[in-house]
């Protein structure tokens, strides 16, 4: 039987395939050991509980969007994605996401408040409202500044252009959110002047979205007269305000879906003529998925954005070795990263760009030039054709000394058609006059 024999190499790149695509987002808390933060701006940490422990990173990408200071000791919720840190053969959690352990006791108050509106049957099936097919007037309750608005306006601009908009500005972050969500709930049942109603927000951390999670805002949507559709953070998010809604949907542009139809009335032949072809073509594209997966599993093993980060890892782990004992070559390393910045700068896109300006500018100037000069050839053409259209023109005869009679409109050619006392007009070059006829004499040959 052959052997199978990896390279060290080949063997780690299969393993980190199995890690990423194997395990997909965790959720993981523990307490943060060994927190750097090198000149590269990443983070670097151990997670660990009183039994186990795992080694972490969090790129300058991802960690900026964090709105606290990580220390050792502090107890976190991450977020992320098993890998491999090649190099070195251990695998690790590339961290996407942050946040204090506190949250947890908002978790725990989301769910002491939706247990007791449960009891309380608020969510009940019941006390929804059907929210209409077709409405005329929509409105939204959001943040007049937000992107959920946007969202919504874009959907219901594609999918359903008949109806009025009318938007309710509210606060949806912060201590005075819950109260103002309220007031604006409160304000269209009052006006009554809208079908149906569009509560959404934006996604989220768990305080970012606690003002719907407010046991006020729950009741101002219980007691609304008009349907409320709920679209509040992504599809991963539950407030109480979605459970009390009369719909739920996962998004805010969701949410723009779900309270309009359709407009185009091609979906239904077009899902026909889909499912058609997939049944025509079926075996034709699970292979093709099939070979497509396969070429995607490789094309993620060679995925630049993975080498690149390996290096920015490989590289931090040695500037900080190097630190420690070699201060001098750090200089040298940053005099070396100075060079190549310049080599950089000198092969800007801006040098192209300058170059293929002028190109361009030659070429319409050329351009100028030839239609210039077709246009003299084509005026040359115009007067010699008009020349001699000129010579060949009865005017043109009558300016020669020529002239054009008539007789009751029609032209007289011969003498012999004229009696004494006829009236005729004689035409010339510069005009025309009339006369009578005193006699004729016709020439004889």
């Amino acid at each position: 039987m052959d052997k199978k024999i990896f390279t060290v190499s080949r063997l780690n790149q299969e393993v980190q395939r199995l890690l990423e695509t194997g395990f997909g987002t965790l959720w993981l808390q523990g307490e943060l050991s060994n927190f750097s933060r090198p000149a590269s701006g990443h983070f670097y940490f151990t997670l660990k509980d009183s039994q186990a422990q795992i080694r972490c990173a969090m790129f300058k990408g991802r960690n900026r969007y964090i709105d606290f200071q990580p220390e050792n000791g502090e107890a976190v919720i991450v977020r992320g994605k098993l890998g491999l840190y090649a190099a070195r053969g251990d695998y690790q959690l590339i961290v996407e996401h942050m946040e204090p352990a506190g949250a947890g006791k908002l978790q725990a108050a989301f769910e002491a408040t939706k247990r007791k509106l449960d009891e309380l049957g608020w969510f009940s099936q019941d006390l929804k409202q059907t929210v209409p097919a077709l409405p005329r007037t929509i409105g939204v309750v959001t943040s007049p500044t937000g992107a959920a608005l946007r969202d919504v306006l874009q959907v219901l601009a594609r999918r359903y252009r008949q109806a009025d908009i009318i938007i309710y500005p509210t606060l949806t972050q912060g201590a005075a959110a819950a109260p103002a969500i309220v007031r604006a709930l409160q304000q269209a049942n009052r006006r009554a002047e809208t079908d149906v109603l569009l509560l959404v927000r934006g996604g989220g951390s768990l305080e970012d979205l606690w003002a719907f999670n407010e046991v006020a805002v729950a009741e101002a949507i219980k007691d609304s007269v008009i349907p409320v559709v709920a679209g509040i953070g992504h599809e991963v998010d539950i407030t109480i305000s979605d459970l009390v809604a009369d719909l739920r949907a996962p998004t805010p542009s969701a949410a723009a879906e779900l309270a309009t139809p359709d407009g185009n009335s091609l979906q239904h032949r077009v899902s026909a003529a889909s499912k058609a072809l997939y049944r025509a073509n079926q075996a034709r594209l699970d292979d093709s998925r099939q070979r497509l997966n396969q070429q995607l599993a490789r094309l993620h093993l060679r995925h630049p954005e993975r080498r690149l980060r390996e290096q920015a890892q490989r590289a931090d782990e040695l500037e900080m070795r190097l630190t420690r004992a070699w201060d001098a070559q750090k200089q040298r390393r940053m005099s070396r990263q100075q060079a190549l910045r310049a080599r950089l700068e000198a092969s800007s896109p801006a040098v192209r760009l300058a170059r293929h300006q002028a190109l361009w500018q030659a070429m319409e100037a050329r351009m100028r030039v030839a239609i210039g000069k077709r246009q003299d050839r084509a005026r040359s053409r115009f007067e010699i054709m008009a020349r001699a259209l000129h010579a060949v023109s009865p005017l043109g005869v009558l300016e020669r000394g020529y002239a054009l009679v008539r007789k009751d409109g029609n032209i007289v050619s011969q003498v012999s058609s004229l009696q004494p006392g006829d009236k005729i007009t004689t035409r010339l070059s510069n005009g025309e006059f009339s006369a009578i006829v005193s006699s004729t004499d016709s020439l004889k040959p």
